[in-house]
């Protein structure tokens, strides 16, 4: 599942760092804490690698 915003794919890719140690959990904020808790390493990479390219900076609420 590809990411909708800049800003979803962000986060993912802070969560996804935490959750291979390579960040601080506690540092996590918001939509990466979220996305932490309760997506796993595979889901969290799909979203990550995502490419930016044609992408808003924010999802609509649409």
């Amino acid at each position: 599942m590809p990411a909708k915003s800049k800003s979803q794919q962000k986060a993912a890719g802070a969560a996804l760092a935490a959750k291979r140690g390579e960040a601080k959990k506690s540092d996590l904020q918001g939509a990466a804490r979220s996305m932490y808790e309760s997506m796993d390493e595979e889901q969290l990479r799909e979203l990550a690698e995502t490419k930016r390219a044609d992408k808003p900076e924010k999802a609509s609420d649409d």
